[in-house]
């Protein structure tokens, strides 16, 4: 996905701690360097977080996924929503530095959680995946912003060996 484009940004949505009585204010816009994800959290009213959520499918090659961001030295959850486990967020934290970095995540690093709090739940497979976003939490109350310039599935290459003939599967 690239998010320098007007389309990427027209499918988001964005969900704030409102949900749960939190008064947390977010929202994002396009930019021709990236969206813009921003706003203020608060820890008003037992509040305390904001995110931003977009539909997403990947292919079974995919073998990690390159977030290319930067921002001001928050840390953030990428989260990942499958259909097999609707109510269960998988997520991995990075830290948003103030130059554009890309963020590696591989499956091994997600962590399954519910309303925050770990939980079991079936094996994360990027195939699955029907949504992802990022969340702003941890009592890191006040102004945000990120930009996101591209998120990328990378995808595997196989080799298969057949007899005296070597083949490439590129998996794309």
């Amino acid at each position: 996905m690239d998010f320098r484009t007007t389309q990427a940004v027209q499918s988001g949505r964005i969900v704030n701690d409102g949900v749960m009585g939190g008064v947390s204010q977010s929202s994002f816009r396009p930019d021709p360097e990236g969206l813009f994800f921003e706003g203020n959290v608060s820890l008003a009213n037992n509040g305390g977080f904001a995110s931003m959520r977009f539909p997403a499918r990947f292919s079974q090659a995919t073998h990690s996924l390159e977030l290319v961001a930067r921002g001001q030295g928050h840390r953030y959850k990428f989260t990942l929503r499958t259909e097999k486990a609707f109510q269960v967020f998988y997520e991995s934290d990075f830290l948003a530095e103030a130059s554009w970095k890309s963020y590696r995540f591989k499956l091994e690093e997600f962590k399954s959680t519910y309303r925050g709090r770990f939980v079991q739940a079936p094996n994360l497979s990027f195939h699955d995946v029907s949504e992802f976003g990022i969340l702003i939490a941890d009592k890191q109350e006040g102004d945000f912003r990120l930009q996101i310039r591209t998120l990328t599935a990378l995808k595997s290459m196989r080799f298969i060996f057949l007899g005296l003939n070597l083949y490439l599967d590129i998996g794309l």
